[in-house]
């Protein structure tokens, strides 16, 4: 997947249909600390609410390296997603 596809596949997660366009179109996600932390935040969520802290510690073991931060979102949604 390219940025963009990624970029769409984390706004989706996190529910931000109204802002689809501009978070497909300019790389906030990969580029931003700030539009990645809400998305680390509700992994965080999830997997404390699925008692499964181990898929969380998957994403934030790559702290603070915001590009592969950004990977491991990428690939724990994939999952997520798979599993739904």
């Amino acid at each position: 997947m390219n940025t963009q596809e990624n970029n769409k596949l984390i706004a989706e997660f996190l529910g931000k249909d109204h802002e689809l366009n501009q978070c497909i179109s300019a790389p906030q996600f990969y580029e931003e600390w700030n539009w990645l932390m809400p998305v680390v935040e509700k992994i965080y969520k999830i997997a404390v609410d699925d008692e499964n802290i181990e898929v969380f510690y998957e994403v934030s073991d790559n702290l603070p390296d915001r590009h592969e931060t950004y990977n491991a979102v990428v690939e724990f949604i994939n999952q997520y997603n798979k599993n739904k």
